[in-house]
């Protein structure tokens, strides 16, 4: 098979707005989506379907969070690696199914599911791994953390449930701004920081990484330890205030 020219390529699956959504990843426009560009053009060329992909992507999600049980730098470096992995395939299965024009709804179903898993495996992992494989507090705080990342990513699917059984189209990015101009400064100061990054898998995975250096370096846990606590109070503080935003915004409104 010929393969199709970058350019022409890029065109089609990179179309414009793509990089600028809200729904891309800081990661795919600085380097993610170059490298993806590269292997879609080679998968173009075997018979891999976007759902197979996609399943391929929900296991290195899922491995992610189960490298963290291995102690020491070699699961950090692992947990990275395979989110990473990830994130690469998330690119692919969309650049693939854009090209080929296969879409459904069980890709849109397998894509959200392993956003959820991969999440969800990250925060689990980290408490296991901060708890040293028992039993101890840590390991509670890891599990919260897994519970609120899910709600947060729960909230937000249920505005399209919410607006696709009330016969609403799609929301908008210019919808999720809160109607109340007070909420709005909060909303823009909050983003600006970027807290609310640490609990997305990816961030937190190169944050736990750090921490691994940083343990090895001591011979002690208290860098991961500080990690899951500090995700943890993240989450939860985030898990109320971005309820509070989707109400506050015109996401559920006619």
């Amino acid at each position: 098979m010929t393969r199709v020219p970058l350019e022409e390529l890029r065109a089609v699956i990179h179309p414009p707005g793509k990089l600028d959504s809200r729904a891309e990843h800081w990661a795919g426009r600085l380097y993610m989506r170059s490298v993806s560009l590269r292997l879609t053009r080679l998968m173009l060329g075997t018979r891999w379907s976007p759902n197979q992909i996609t399943g391929v992507m929900v296991v290195a999600g899922v491995l992610s969070g189960a490298a963290l049980l291995i102690p020491g730098l070699l699961g950090a470096v692992l947990c990275v690696l395979f989110m990473q992995l990830y994130l690469l395939l998330d690119c692919v299965d969309g650049e693939v199914a854009r090209w080929r024009k296969q879409f459904s709804p069980l890709g849109v179903y397998l894509d959200r599911l392993g956003a959820y898993l991969a999440d969800a495996a990250v925060m689990v992992g980290m408490g296991f791994r901060a708890a040293s494989l028992g039993l101890s507090p840590y390991l509670v705080a890891g599990m919260a953390a897994a519970i609120g990342v899910l709600i947060l990513k729960a909230s937000s699917d249920l505005v399209h449930v919410a607006r696709a059984d009330s016969g609403l189209a799609k929301a908008t990015d210019q919808s999720v701004v809160p109607r109340s101009s007070g909420l709005a400064t909060v909303r823009r100061l909050a983003s600006a920081v970027g807290l609310h990054r640490l609990v997305n898998g990816i961030e937190c995975t190169l944050v736990l990484l750090v921490a691994a250096v940083a343990d090895a370096a001591t011979g002690h846990l208290a860098a991961t330890r500080a990690v899951v606590a500090g995700v943890t109070v993240i989450v939860w503080v985030l898990v109320p205030a971005h309820i509070v935003s989707i109400v506050a915004s015109s996401r559920l409104k006619r």
